[in-house]
């Protein structure tokens, strides 16, 4: 089968035209793939490895097309463009400049007009991307950070940019509204009870994940949510971490009990996608400890389900 290559014996994603050459070209593409293959300080142990997850997520996206009988029959890549950017060069030993890397590239998605959609890599990542959004076009930012855990520590093993930090750096960032800045799904005790504090300090909304499931009507509940984040903003942002799947859909993922089933994740996103949102990222997959790459599978089931939300927005779904 002729495919196209992003690097290697790597595959762009889902088949997408590969413009990591010149980044400018994503202007041409409605949704425009990229990675980051960075992780930072490592927070339990030999628990690491989501460097390698821009790479798996590709490989495994060959499996797919974009279309989802279950969603009125759509099928995304009939409609939408897609491009794959290649990864950012990350330098491992070096944290600032690798920040200003991921921002500097992420800068020139936010510039052509796409939707970027970033694979992960570690949660740090987000912060440059956001920030990214903001210096380039000088709007407000709203912020649906879908998650377990709340990753505002003030740092992460003594890195301000590290994985268990980013939001601690965009409640400081002037463009993000911490109030339309949502926590959605919080739950568990790797959370410390200084982090509930600083998310309301700062004026973010938490809504934990007994609010989800309590909800009577999981759609009705998104719209709720993503007006909160939409509220005297500009833009709206969308933040995956792997680990707001119970750790038995998410064998690639941190270990984390009493998580979402995929169901209420992909109709939560969908949703999200339907409203606007102006991109997204997918991030903390480790592909060494899942032996079958359930995880890493997932995100491309995550991403077409934003991006047939975004078909409906726009009256093609």
């Amino acid at each position: 089968m002729n495919r196209p290559l992003i690097y290697g014996n790597t595959p762009t994603f889902l088949h997408a035209s590969s413009v990591a050459k010149d980044l400018a070209q994503a202007a041409n593409y409605h949704a425009t793939i990229y990675g980051v293959p960075w992780e930072g300080a490592v927070t339990w142990g030999a628990y690491t490895g989501c460097e390698l997850g821009p790479k798996v997520i590709r490989q495994c996206s060959e499996r797919y097309s974009g279309y989802l009988p279950e969603l009125d029959d759509i099928d995304v890549l009939s409609h939408y463009s897609l491009a794959d950017a290649g990864d950012v060069s990350t330098i491992p030993a070096d944290v600032p400049a690798t920040m200003e890397t991921i921002q500097s590239f992420a800068s020139s998605l936010w510039a052509s007009g796409t939707f970027p959609v970033g694979l992960g890599g570690d949660h740090g990542i987000t912060y440059p991307v956001v920030r990214a959004l903001g210096e380039t076009t000088g709007k407000k930012i709203g912020i649906i950070h879908i998650d377990a855990h709340f990753d505002n520590n003030d740092e992460s093993m003594g890195d301000e940019f590290g994985r268990g930090s980013p939001f601690a750096r965009m409640y400081e960032y002037e463009q993000v509204r911490n109030e339309s800045l949502v926590h959605l799904g919080i739950h568990g005790p790797r959370n410390k009870a200084v982090n509930g504090r600083s998310a309301k300090e700062a004026g973010a909304v938490t809504i934990t994940i007994d609010k989800i499931r309590s909800a009577p009507d999981l759609k009705a509940f998104a719209k709720e949510v993503y007006d909160i984040a939409a509220d005297g903003t500009d833009e709206v942002y969308l933040s995956i971490c792997s680990d707001i799947l119970d750790y038995a859909y998410n064998p690639g993922g941190p270990a984390d009990a009493n998580g979402l089933h995929p169901e209420q994740l992909l109709t939560l996103i969908h949703e999200f996608g339907s409203y606007g949102v102006c991109g997204m990222d997918f991030v903390e997959v480790y592909p060494q400890q899942d032996q079958n790459d359930f995880s890493s599978h997932f995100v491309t089931l995550a991403i077409l389900y934003v991006l047939a939300g975004r078909l409906k927005k726009e009256g093609k779904a």
